[in-house]
């Protein structure tokens, strides 16, 4: 089971259904990682987003990573490989931890790619929810297998490959 508790300021559209495309996002990229088991595992697993502003991800891109300007997703895993990989053995729910979107980051993007904010929001989610599963882009290989795993999940949620170069 997946509970994904949102919190969200006034800057993002209260039209979309943010809960919803969170869910979506995040069970994607669950079932795209090497741990789909955590959407039906004996164990809660929870997932927390947090939808603000440039300013509150710029402090916390400064505090934890040293750079001192907003980005457009932050995460911070909570959990190790192993505790993943036993998450179907019974025991306390299991917290993968939190994703931080920046608005005016995303819908600058998103304006940038011609996209529509929700769109991109959407492969941000993914990205960011790959990271909490110990997936990471440091490395070219690590960087292929985290991007085709992100092509993916969105090709699950109907979203064309973001990286494909467009015409």
């Amino acid at each position: 089971m997946l509970e994904i508790d949102i919190e969200s300021d006034e800057e993002w559209d209260s039209s979309t259904d943010w809960s919803l495309l969170v869910r979506k996002a995040a069970e994607a990229a669950i079932a795209e990682s090497a741990f789909p088991q955590l959407t039906v595992s004996m164990r809660g697993v929870e997932l927390s987003v947090r939808l603000t502003g440039d300013e509150e991800v710029r402090a916390l891109n400064s505090e934890w990573r040293g750079k001192d300007k907003p980005t457009n997703v932050l995460s911070f895993p909570m959990l190790e490989e192993a505790d993943l990989e036993e998450a179907n053995v019974a025991g306390p729910e299991l917290l993968l931890g939190d994703i931080v979107l920046a608005r005016g980051v995303c819908e600058r993007e998103a304006a940038e790619k011609d996209i529509p904010v929700e769109r991109h929001a959407t492969h941000l989610l993914v990205h960011g929810t790959l990271h909490l599963l110990g997936y990471d882009h440091l490395e070219d290989e690590e960087a292929a297998d985290m991007e085709t795993r992100e092509v993916r999940a969105l090709a699950r949620l109907g979203i064309d490959d973001p990286y494909q170069v467009r015409d």
